[in-house]
């Protein structure tokens, strides 16, 4: 007889590793239900599961274990960061205003401008790094906050709890929504910070091997709950099976990967400025918001930024790179390099991004777990090669 189970509640880094199931061969991994519908005993008794657009067993076990690692009452799978980010939108009314931060991932920046062009929102853009300029633009009349810390790929960072605490004090009914992809739940967990609604695309740390798609939306609130899973249904944007496994099996690594990525992120952002190079990274006592970052934070992360002072150099260096793979996304055990204003950026117009700031020859690196010192040489032989050294 199996022993019961106890309720204590373990550290993240084990419960990570912990995936809880119902499953009558008592499988000591959470099986795939590889399956589009299902039988129902009678028509009086139609089960817990009949389409796996409304249901599926193996999602359910993700949901249920992104539960405890999200510290959330609610969690919902979907095809991927950007349908999590659709979904939350979609409970806007025509013509709500909202506010979003102005260094944003560029998907996030693309839907939420085509959204403002067609008229369905009024979006506007500020700095939220700077907290009294972001506090004027809160009234009671803004439905919705987008926030991200640190920010994509700036590493700017924000004051979220003074943000959320002064939003929900001006209307108790406004609602924050967090991009937490860059930290992901073991070094920040936001919804214990006040936000209403915490998303990740799960395509980066939380499965942390790029071989799927995914997105996770988390809140603690049922009514906000009760209007995601209504969109999920109805558009069919649930993660599929398959994809669930997949994450559920990425899921397990996750702390070791992260404590690995960001000690070596750390590293190679101290060997950077040593080399007079301008970085841009949260653990470094360099940044300015080094100290309000560590406040609310367990780590820094795997990504940093830094700047060349020329854009053809730059270029040079991410295109003569040997280990580090040039594309977009992060949180893979690849480390990977790109160039953001012609890539994850692109949609951003220049104009724009001269306004915010935004250096065309900005180098972001998202560090995997391979050797740091190979990683260090692979580097130093591509800034070479560029004439940065």
């Amino acid at each position: 007889m199996a022993p019961e189970q106890s309720k204590k509640v373990w550290s993240l880094e084990t419960e990570v590793t912990r995936i809880q199931h119902n499953d009558s061969h008592h499988s000591s991994i959470a099986p795939l239900y590889q399956s589009a519908t299902f039988k129902q005993t009678s028509l009086s008794d139609m089960g817990e599961y009949d389409y796996t657009r409304s249901g599926n067993p193996t999602r359910t076990t993700l949901q249920n274990h992104l539960q405890k690692i999200m510290k959330a009452e609610y969690v919902y799978a979907v095809n991927s960061g950007m349908a999590a980010l659709d979904v939350i939108t979609r409970s806007l009314k025509p013509g709500d205003e909202v506010l979003a931060g102005e260094d944003l991932y560029g998907g996030t920046h693309r839907l939420l401008t085509y959204l403002n062009n067609k008229g369905d929102l009024k979006v506007s853009h500020y700095d939220t790094t700077n907290l009294e300029l972001i506090k004027s633009k809160i009234t009671k009349d803004i439905k919705m906050i987008f926030l991200e810390s640190p920010t994509n790929p700036l590493i700017k960072v924000i004051d979220l709890k003074e943000i959320t605490d002064y939003a929900h004090k001006v209307n108790p009914d406004l609602i924050v929504v967090f991009d937490n992809t860059m930290m992901s739940p073991i070094l920040m967990t936001p919804l214990e910070l006040g936000v209403d609604i915490h998303y990740e695309s799960g395509t980066k740390y939380l499965n942390g091997h790029h071989d799927i798609m995914a997105g996770v939306i988390a809140t603690n609130k049922k009514e906000l709950a009760d209007k995601i899973f209504y969109v999920i249904n109805a558009t069919g944007s649930g993660l599929a099976p398959f994809d669930s496994w997949l994450m559920m099996r990425g899921l397990k690594t996750l702390a070791l990967r992260v404590e690995r990525q960001q000690e070596s992120a750390l590293k190679i952002a101290e060997w950077l400025e040593s080399k007079k190079f301008k970085v841009r990274y949260p653990g470094l006592k360099s940044h300015s918001q080094y100290e309000l970052h560590k406040s609310y934070s367990k780590g820094f992360g795997g990504v940093l930024s830094f700047e060349t002072g020329d854009v053809d150099i730059s270029s040079k260096i991410v295109e003569n790179c040997e280990i580090f793979g040039v594309t977009v996304s992060f949180g893979c055990v690849n480390s990977l390099i790109s160039l953001p204003c012609k890539m994850s950026h692109a949609s951003i117009d220049e104009k724009t991004r001269k306004e915010r700031d935004f250096p065309e020859d900005l180098i972001r690196l998202c560090i995997g777990i391979e050797n740091c010192n190979d990683l260090i040489e692979d580097l130093e032989n591509a800034l070479k090669i560029a004439g940065a050294l």
